[in-house]
């Protein structure tokens, strides 16, 4: 064995020692073992005796606190909106748990549940709004815990969970549990007299797969967990496993990787298709950033992303996104596929440029492709935040050279109908929160259907994004959204995968029954 596992082991050794030790020594039981003690000692020896007994006592608990790490829990850690404990209370709820699980075999886990995209919500609906889905989401987990577990927060839209050590808590019971969980936050919520939906991811690690025996190690693994379930967000459950630690760290990526990266063309475009409602052919797709890295697999853009952003190289790759999107058009023709146009997403930074047009300009030209091939995707947020200066010349120039303008995310940045209009916006993508179980609730349908006027209204197309279930899509179709994108028609794809998609799906729409009318 080397030093290294030799120390693993001692410290894993010497935790497991502080542990019970401090558990038999703090325990109830010695709130009738102290007195008694200082009574034996005076009834002994005396005054004396009893003095020097009550001083090291005193001792005794201050090596224990050492032993403890010092770690005592504030008297004000403590959630300012729900009110539940911070991450060291879950620390310690877990300490706690693990002793017992060493000492009676009954055994622990750990979840940590986060509200995805809770970010874009509470942009939308304000802070207040946001207060109050976090109490009623905290109360809804409450209630489906029991009273011996502990509940914390550890993040704005985080919360952690304890299992109070239990006869049985395997892999299976505990995914139970974490599925049972996620119902009851993505249950519907009346807010406002509207309903949202919440979706949410989960990571767990069971006690006994926990790196070290203290609560901060088994936290820190579900926190790991949790990070794997984001990457496969929404609604997504990972447990924590022995490589996954590993994983995470090699996963850290730095400025350097991302520019060797966008140099070596290991960033590349996957291309989501987009339907057309009325026919259900191809009407476009849309370009996203993907990064196929040779040793770590596909990493996705939300690792990645803010790194580029951070190091001021949103333009470069917005550039490379382009390009790639127009080659992929190019070659859709020379395939003879019908594929109208690409969606290429432009971020603030490129949109700042005073020579963004001349560039689109000219790439179009040099591929030999109308302008009306392209559609300018973007952000709501952008056109709601930019005031008459070079962002708004460029959308307008680009509309004006021939451009198709896409409001992404519409509904999630307050954009006024004044400045859809000033920004010659086309088509209006309806973001997915309202696309949500639209087929379900009455209420989502409300809204879609007033977006859907408005639109009309305004002479604007729509396209749905998020649509995940057959049901959203046939709902959508009838309510009379132009366009449909999503999981449900199918995910992002590398190039090489789209001919065979599109031939597959246009020849399944040739052998599929007409339900037109019979005028035999």
């Amino acid at each position: 064995m080397g030093h290294t596992d030799m120390a693993g082991l001692t410290g894993t050794t010497l935790a497991r020692f502080r542990l019970r030790v401090h558990k038999v020594l703090t325990g109830v039981q010695m709130l009738a073992f102290i007195p008694a003690t200082c009574l034996v000692s005076f009834w002994l020896a005396g005054e004396a005796a009893l003095v020097a007994t009550a001083l090291s006592l005193s001792v005794v608990y201050g090596v224990l606190a050492g032993l403890r790490g010092g770690r005592t829990l504030p008297p004000h850690s403590r959630d300012l909106v729900t009110g539940l404990g911070m991450r060291d209370n879950l620390d310690i709820a877990m300490d706690a748990a693990l002793s017992q699980q060493g000492t009676s075999g009954r055994k622990t886990a750990c979840l940590m549940v986060q509200i995805d995209d809770f970010d874009v919500f509470s942009d939308r609906y304000g802070p207040a709004a946001t207060e109050d889905v976090l109490n009623r989401t905290a109360q809804r987990l409450r209630r489906a815990l029991r009273d011996d577990d502990a509940l914390c927060k550890i993040a704005p839209a985080t919360f952690g969970i304890g299992v109070a050590p239990v006869t049985n808590v395997d892999l299976e019971t505990t995914i139970q549990l974490a599925s049972r969980l996620q119902s009851v936050v993505e249950d519907p919520l009346s807010l406002d007299a509207t309903t949202v939906y919440l979706s949410c991811s989960i990571g767990f690690c069971l006690g006994s797969r926990s790196p070290l025996p203290t609560g901060s190690s088994l936290v820190g693994a579900t926190q790991n967990a949790l990070s794997e379930a984001l990457r496969f967000a929404p609604s997504a459950i990972r447990s924590f496993s022995a490589d996954m630690q590993r994983t995470h760290q090699a996963r850290t990526i730095l400025t350097d990787e991302v520019s060797a990266a966008l140099e070596n063309g290991q960033i590349v475009p996957f291309f989501q298709p987009q339907l057309c409602t009325d026919t259900g052919l191809v009407s476009g797709f849309e370009a996203l950033a993907r990064w196929c890295h040779p040793d770590r697999g596909l990493i996705s853009p939300a690792e990645f992303l803010p790194v580029i952003q951070h190091s001021g190289q949103m333009e470069r790759l917005g550039d490379l996104m382009l390009v790639q999107s127009l080659i992929a058009l190019r070659r859709w023709d020379e395939l003879g596929l019908t594929v109208p146009q690409v969606g290429v997403n432009f971020a603030s930074d490129e949109l700042r440029n005073p020579r963004l047009m001349e560039k689109v300009r000219w790439q179009l030209d040099r591929y030999g492709l109308k302008p009306g091939r392209l559609a300018v995707e973007v952000l709501e947020t952008v056109v709601a935040d930019s005031p008459e200066d070079v962002v708004s010349r460029n959308i307008n120039g680009l509309a004006k050279l021939g451009c198709k303008i896409d409001l992404d995310d519409f509904g999630t940045g307050h954009a006024s109908i004044s400045s859809i209009r000033r920004f010659s916006v086309e088509r209006l993508k309806i973001d997915r929160s309202f696309v949500m179980k639209v087929d379900k609730d009455i209420d989502q349908q409300r809204m879609v259907s007033a977006i859907l006027t408005m639109a009309e209204r305004l002479g604007l197309s729509t396209l749905a994004e998020g649509v995940e279930t057959p049901g959203e899509h046939a709902t959508l179709a009838q309510l009379g959204c132009g366009h449909v994108q999503g999981f449900e028609v199918a995910r992002p794809m590398p190039f090489e995968q789209t001919a065979e998609w599109v031939r597959t799906h246009h020849a399944g729409l040739i052998k599929a029954p007409k339900f037109g009318r019979d005028t035999g």
